[in-house]
């Protein structure tokens, strides 16, 4: 591990205030003093930089203020029990106004509370067997896998044990509360098709063969922008938890601590090269590990205008396309009474969505219910894979309102060129963050300013088309500088015309990249969309 110790000596000459603040107090004496400090006089405290970051390992952020906080809950794998739906629903109308974001990592968060109520609000949610811890700032995010988890047609392994195997190694454990250099995402899939952007994340177990088994390629350092890249290891699933303990170990022990905007594992794995980590892998963890099999996570996930999926079993998964992940608790509660009467589960996805998992036979049955029509309403193209970031009232990075402009122009497109039976993916950032990860969508906006006609300065966003989830080559191009909200409505709207109009009509499903992007150079479309 000679490289790893010569990059660490090369870039931690000096530390940031961060890691010195680490240094002097264990996030896990804040924790356990939790509930009396929010007793007394926390309104001098609350917002310095200490306690921002003790709060944030139990999965509290501050919006700048005394009084109003958000919190992000862990639902590992995005699997809710009906017990735990209910309970978030009570939680949310008790403490967050009923509204609930359904996140890009299939987790929820509650806005608007007091901080007051927060420890009543983590007992609450304890009593369900869910929790905040380490949800936030330097410490692991909800582990992802797929929503049909051993579900669905195309998944020859069941992750959700092994994500509990990864979870387990960190989770509430001292050693591993808010120590990392930075954040940390992780995904398992064991499917064929991609319904968790699973190249998105620092670390990520892909499903691939090898010698006729099914196991995982291990891939490393995606983050926003950079896809996780190969390390040439083929891990077998008795050992997915070791190598996750070397990889995590190694980047705690060798991850750079000095510029937090380069912190993250990819940042390592620049400076030591993915050989050299790869190898490091091997002699941390004394494992006989192969090279990579054969990648099997080839296909992107694709929903039909019936809003439901056929599965394993006479099983079937019906869609909620939720707008931009803003969900209530009222509206929780009711998908939770519809999964308990039809003995069903409730999924949620990456793409700020949710599934009820059920019979085939109680599908129509689910979609006469009042849930159902209510967010049928939202069912078209636009709405099926849409995802936008919290946005500029909810973020101080945020330039655009982000979750509005997404929901408004998927209402403009289905208005003015509605489309049947395709799919077209439109994720929205707010800010060039991209925490709406726009970068793996057919067509991504970032939020920019930009000038109306008369030069005045307003909400804009740059286009950028031609993102892959389930490559880990990152191909999303820009397609236009900053231009006006009412003008990127015009434009997508020319860019869904090409697709609509060189759309097969015969074929029964063609996606947006499948009929456009994959057809036409990005000169030949800006001109056919005037630019």
């Amino acid at each position: 591990m000679k490289s790893l110790e010569e990059a660490l000596n090369l870039r931690n000459k000096k530390i940031n205030k961060i890691e010195k603040m680490k240094s002097e107090q264990n996030p896990m004496d804040f924790i356990k003093s939790f509930e009396e400090f929010c007793k007394g006089k926390y309104e001098e405290t609350v917002t310095d930089s200490h306690t921002k970051h003790f709060l944030k390992c139990l999965g509290l952020y501050d919006k700048g203020t005394n009084d109003t906080f958000v919190i992000r809950i862990r639902i590992p794998g995005g699997q809710l029990t009906i017990q735990q739906a209910l309970k978030l629903s009570v939680a949310s109308k008790k403490y967050g106004n009923d509204y609930i974001d359904i996140t890009t990592r299939g987790q929820v968060e509650f806005r608007y509370l007091k901080f007051n109520e927060l420890p009543a609000l983590l007992k609450d949610l304890a009593h369900v067997g869910i929790s905040a811890h380490q949800c936030a700032g330097d410490n692991f995010r909800g582990v992802v896998t797929s929503p049909l988890d051993s579900y669905s047609k195309t998944s020859p392994i069941e992750t959700m044990p092994l994500l509990k195997e990864i979870q387990s190694v960190f989770y509430k454990r001292e050693a591993w509360m808010g120590t990392l250099p930075r954040k940390f995402n992780i995904a398992i899939l064991g499917d064929s098709v991609n319904t968790c952007n699973i190249f998105g994340n620092d670390c990520a177990f892909a499903l691939a063969s090898k010698d006729g088994e099914f196991g995982f390629n291990l891939y490393l350092g995606g983050k926003v922008g950079v896809q996780a890249r190969d390390l040439n290891l083929f891990v077998k699933p008795d050992q997915v938890k070791e190598v996750f303990d070397a990889v995590i170990s190694l980047y705690k022990t060798y991850g750079f601590r000095d510029n937090r905007n380069k912190n993250r594992l990819t940042f390592l794995l620049d400076a030591v090269s993915l050989e050299e980590f790869s190898k490091s892998i091997k002699e941390y963890s004394k494992l006989e590990l192969a090279d990579a099999g054969e990648m099997l996570v080839k296909d992107e996930f694709t929903l039909d205008d019936s809003s439901s999926i056929e599965l394993k079993d006479n099983k079937s998964a019906i869609h909620f396309g939720i707008p931009s992940g803003i969900f209530c608790g009222s509206d929780l509660k009711e998908a939770a009474l519809l999964a308990q009467k039809y003995d069903g589960v409730i999924r949620l996805t990456y793409e700020q969505s949710f599934y009820i998992i059920t019979d085939s036979s109680n599908i129509e049955n689910i979609k006469q219910s009042n849930l159902y029509t209510k967010y049928d309403s939202y069912h078209n193209i636009y709405f099926n894979n849409q995802i936008a970031c919290a946005g500029k009232n909810e973020c101080s990075f945020g330039v655009i309102l982000g979750k509005p402009d997404a929901i408004e122009m998927a209402h403009y497109l289905n208005k003015n060129i509605p489309i049947k039976d395709g799919k077209v993916r439109m994720y929205w950032s707010a800010c060039p963050k991209g925490c709406g990860i726009h970068g793996v969508a057919d067509i991504g906006f970032e939020g920019a300013k930009a000038k109306d006609e008369e030069g005045n300065s307003c909400y804009g966003v740059k286009i950028f088309i031609g993102g892959k989830a389930a490559s880990s080559i990152l191909e999303a191009r820009q397609l236009t500088k900053a231009v006006t909200i009412p003008k990127a409505q015009e434009l997508t709207k020319e860019l869904l015309s090409i697709y609509k109009d060189e759309k097969n009509e015969n074929e029964t499903f063609e996606s947006f990249d499948t009929r456009v992007l994959s057809h036409l150079e990005i000169e030949e479309i800006q001109t056919r969309i005037g630019l």
